[in-house]
C-alpha cells in the first residue's frame, strides 16, 4: 500500500461557477459574505469573479444568464463563520448571530432557524438573487 505525504498544495485548482441575474450585484455580495475579494479582469456587464485574498480557496464566478432561478439549489455554500469543527458552541452561535444580519444588510434574507435539540445549529438563508445557502 502506498503512503500519501500532504504538501500543503491544492492539487487542483477550481472555480465554482454560478449563474446570476447581475453578475456584479452577486459577486458584491458574495466577496462581503466570504471575506473575497473582486478577482481582476471579470468587471464586465455580464461577468464578474471573486478570490480569496490568501489563495486558499476557489473562486467563484458569475455568468449573466437569460433565464430565473426555478427551483432549489441542488448545492449550497455553508459559511462556517466558527471554522473547522464544532468548538465552543456558544461562540458558535455568537458568531452566527453577529454574521446574519451583515448578510441581511447586504440583501439576503432570513429563512428559518434549524436547532439541533436547545442549541442554533444554522440558519439558512437566500443570498439577493434567491440562491439558498447555510450560515453555520
Amino acid at each position: 500500500m502506498s503512503q500519501l505525504t500532504y504538501v500543503g498544495a491544492v492539487a487542483t485548482h477550481w472555480t465554482l461557477g454560478c449563474d446570476a441575474d447581475d453578475p456584479q450585484r452577486i459577486a458584491a455580495f458574495w466577496a462581503l459574505a466570504l471575506g473575497y475579494v473582486k478577482e481582476p479582469g471579470f468587471d464586465e456587464p455580464d461577468n464578474a469573479s471573486i478570490v480569496d485574498p490568501d489563495g486558499r480557496g476557489p473562486a467563484i464566478s458569475f455568468l449573466k444568464v437569460p433565464e430565473g432561478k426555478s427551483a432549489k439549489n441542488r448545492m449550497h455554500i455553508d459559511i462556517r463563520v466558527a471554522g473547522p469543527g464544532s468548538g465552543d458552541m456558544a461562540e458558535r452561535v455568537r458568531l452566527i448571530r453577529q454574521k446574519v444580519p451583515e448578510l441581511v444588510a447586504a440583501g439576503a434574507t432570513v429563512v428559518r432557524e434549524e436547532w439541533y435539540g436547545d442549541v442554533l445549529g444554522h440558519v439558512v438563508m437566500h443570498d439577493p438573487e434567491g440562491n439558498e445557502f447555510c450560515v453555520a
